[in-house]
């Protein structure tokens, strides 16, 4: 049996890349690039819906950085937290 191939971000772009080109046609870069044609269509379709979102990507970056700091923040509260509820928790017994 035949296992899928993995294909990765950088590859579905350069591939999605060319298509907007139009230098070669769906068919031709299928071939040069060994996949089906129709799973460049759908790259492609999803490139294009999703392309609004990669300018947006600088702000997100910033305001990343302030969520990771956040939640790390969060974490080390639940750990302290759960640490206290064992203690009770043995306390008890």
């Amino acid at each position: 049996m035949k296992q899928r191939r993995k294909h990765g971000s950088a590859f579905k772009i350069k591939v999605v890349l060319e298509a907007l080109t139009e230098r070669l046609t769906i068919a031709e870069l299928a071939k040069k690039h060994q996949v089906h044609p129709t799973q460049i269509n759908t790259w492609k379709q999803y490139f294009t819906e999703h392309a609004s979102q990669i300018f947006d990507l600088g702000e997100k970056a910033v305001s990343g950085e302030l969520f990771d700091k956040e939640r790390d923040k969060l974490y080390s509260k639940i750990g302290e937290q759960q640490i206290q509820l064992d203690f009770l928790k043995k306390k008890l017994v």
